[in-house]
């Protein structure tokens, strides 16, 4: 049987339907906003795998060509590998439902969504969300839901709720909000220097749409709902987890909190020896997964106990307390920006790159928006950085959502194509990490790009806060906050809220959590003390370096930009390129010609942009009367000479103008290629040019044997 619920969300209705589609999947919806529709399908296997010891969730979200009536590209006309937009959403999907499956629940699970229409509006991701938590709410896998994931943007100060890609054009602000009836369990997204109280208050009025989605959600649930499934779930029984508890409880602490992550390392793996040895003693069956989970909640016992309890942390620090920050620019020499910033053990080298406006990234996806992006930023994690071995080469998904979540905190300080006209590359190299590598990328790609001289609107920093929480039942008995966390802090506490920005506000924000939702007063406090902590790293950037370098590295190609009549960009291409391809072979330089006639020019060669500025110029140019040039003799006639006086654009000097006497023949004056001064006398009704050398000669004798004041050459 069909059944299917609306909510309206704004402007928008979004349309939920299940039993049509997809029925032998353990539970599956449609979503709907406009014309825009996806598919989403929750599958969880009934038995888990041999030695399982995580919870093997799998998010994949796809787009489909026939969803806009297209061909896929490529030679072989099929989807290919997960674009960068498919990847986002799909770990966007994924994090707010992780949280939300029953501890011990490690049944092989997987959900896919894929977008089946795209009307170019309304974007897919919130619905991939809204989906993935209706499928698992009418399905009978365990699932504490659902969660409702809305859109808010801000236009002419009034937040919109899921705006159109038109609407977010104009938006200062792009918010992702997902949450339960109550509670926060997700956001993502980025702002304009977007302040604190405005932000606080888009994320209010966010969970009032969250909470309509929750409640169809609900609602659907009911009418087609099958009984939750009853399994078994890999839980570890208490008298194992008290034996770990005993034997190493007291000592425990001491090694968490040993100076160096190192020296930590091995302190807590000589304990967990000791621990398995204890366990396996008295419990011979023992399973590796039970050893495993016995010492971590040994260490999550004793972490925890540490910060709520005596209010200190594993590396010594206070809990409101930053580590340590270094840094320095212009560490290579080659690189036209660099930088190195390190906060306590975390370490990022950044790379700035300017190349011309050509070299922008295209943007995949039949989903509407943005179609390319000037800037970029890539984030690299290889496993050295953690002291380990493991695989190197194309990117995963985590270090392209980390590289996401810089880029778009950085993106709002970019200045504009016309006030800057590059493209513009970070890439961060994480050298150490323990702890928020993304927010020292944020922070030591700041300084690589003021170290390039792009001058950015504002510096921009980022920090990470963290939540460690005490439940009794349901109920939420205490908390503590803690500032910059590192690691194991992100490891055994229950929140990662990553927040960037300048002075002025906030340009990125990410909230993980490993809770079921976080109450609004204590995400309120968090931003507020990640608004302290940016603003004590501001003050160390700026001693590093105090704003944008005024010259662009000696490596960096120059631009000049020349603008021509829009009526002349054909000619300046020229048919299949002709022209501009031989400008750029004469000359070596790069051209880059914008729709409203603003030709780039970009080279590390003076003269060669020079030349090239001279010939864009000279090639888009009219011939005026009044006016002298220089131009080349291309033929002679018993009546005068023809002369190009600009490229592709001669004109007649009738024998009579060519000297100040009278002349038998042309070539007793003039000869074939010869350059000369002429003066336009005039140009007829047909556009026939009339040049005068005679009349050039006298302006220049009447200048005093110099050349006239307005010239023109080729």
């Amino acid at each position: 049987m069909i059944h299917n619920v609306s909510s309206q969300i704004g402007s928008t209705t979004i349309r939920f339907e299940t039993g049509k589609l997809a029925k032998l999947a353990d539970g599956a919806v449609t979503v709907q906003c406009g014309e825009t529709i996806i598919l989403v399908s929750a599958v969880s296997a009934t038995k888990i795998k041999d030695g399982q010891d995580f919870f093997p969730l799998t998010v994949d979200y796809r787009e489909k060509a026939a969803a806009v009536g297209k061909f896929p590209g490529g030679y072989f006309r099929r989807e290919g590998r997960p674009s960068e937009k498919e990847i986002l959403t799909s770990r966007m999907t994924d994090r707010p439902l992780r949280p939300l499956f029953p501890k011990g629940y490690l049944y092989d699970t997987q959900i896919i969504t894929v977008m089946l229409s795209a009307d170019g509006e309304n974007d897919p991701d919130m619905l991939s969300i809204n989906g993935a938590s209706a499928a698992l709410m009418v399905s009978d896998i365990p699932f504490a839901g659902p969660v409702g994931a809305v859109r808010i943007g801000r236009v002419d100060g009034h937040f919109v709720a899921n705006p159109t890609h038109a609407q977010q054009a104009l938006s200062d602000m792009d918010l992702v909000y997902v949450g339960s009836k109550d509670e926060c369990v997700m956001i993502e997204g980025e702002a304009s220097e977007l302040p604190e109280a405005e932000f606080i208050a888009a994320l209010e009025f966010a969970q009032i749409h969250a909470r309509a989605l929750v409640e169809a959600q609900i609602q659907l649930a009911a009418l087609a709902g099958k009984p939750k499934r009853e399994v078994p779930l890999m839980v570890v029984r208490d008298d194992i987890l008290e034996i770990a508890y005993s034997v190493a409880g007291d000592r425990i602490e001491a090694a968490i909190y040993l100076p160096g992550k190192v020296a930590r390392g091995k302190a807590v793996a000589a304990l967990r020896d000791e621990v398995a040895a204890a366990v396996k003693a008295q419990f011979p069956l023992a399973t590796p997964f039970e050893v495993s989970q016995a010492f971590d909640y040994l260490q999550k016992k004793a972490f925890r106990i540490s910060v709520l309890d005596k209010s200190v942390r594993c590396d010594g620090r206070q809990l409101n307390e930053l580590r340590p920050l270094s840094g320095e620019v212009g560490l290579l020499p080659r690189s036209h920006g660099s930088s190195v910033f390190t906060r306590g053990e975390t370490q990022a080298v950044a790379l700035a790159t300017l190349a011309t406006t050509g070299e922008a990234q295209d943007l995949d996806g039949y989903t509407g928006g943005a179609t390319s992006k000037r800037f970029i930023l890539h984030y690299n994690f290889p496993p050295f950085s953690v002291g380990e071995t493991g695989r190197t080469g194309s990117p995963g998904r985590r270090e392209i959502g980390h590289g996401a979540l810089a880029e778009r905190s950085l993106a709002p300080v970019i200045p504009s194509v016309e006030d800057f006209p590059y493209a513009i590359r970070v890439s961060s190299e994480i050298m150490e990490s323990n702890g928020s590598s993304s927010m020292a990328s944020v922070c030591g790609g700041c300084l690589a790009l003021m170290d390039a001289g792009v001058p950015i609107k504002t510096p921009v920093a980022g920090i990470s806060v963290g939540l460690v929480t005490e439940f009794e039942g349901d109920t939420l008995r205490r908390h503590a906050i803690l500032s910059d966390i590192i690691g194991s802090e992100d490891h055994y506490g229950d929140m990662d809220f990553k927040i960037c920005g300048t002075e002025n506000g906030i340009t990125g924000f990410q909230l993980d959590l490993k809770l079921t939702g976080l109450r609004h007063d204590i995400m309120v406090a968090a931003i507020h003390e990640a608004k302290r902590l940016r603003t004590e790293i501001l003050a160390f950037m700026h001693s590093v370096i105090p704003g944008h370098r005024s010259d662009l590295s000696k490596y960096a190609p120059r631009i000049e930009t020349v603008k021509i009549p829009v009526d002349k960009i054909g000619q300046l291409i020229g048919p299949g390129g002709k022209n501009i391809k031989s400008i750029v072979a004469e000359t070596g330089c790069e051209i880059n010609i914008d729709d409203d006639g603003k030709v780039h020019i970009y080279s590390n060669n003076p003269e060669g942009m020079a030349r090239a500025r001279q010939i864009i110029t000279g090639m888009t140019a009219e011939i005026e009367v009044g006016q002298t040039y220089q131009g080349r003799v291309v033929s002679l006639k018993e009546f005068g000479a023809f002369i190009e006086v600009l490229p592709g654009k001669d004109g007649l000097c009738h024998i009579s103008e060519l000297a100040d006497f009278r002349v038998a023949k042309t070539d007793d004056v003039v000869k074939v290629g010869e350059l000369v001064w002429v003066k336009c006398i005039g140009i007829d009704d047909k556009g026939r040019v009339k040049l005068s050398r005679r009349a050039a000669m006298k302006d220049r004798d009447e200048a005093a044997g110099g050349a006239p004041a307005e010239t023109h050459s080729h």
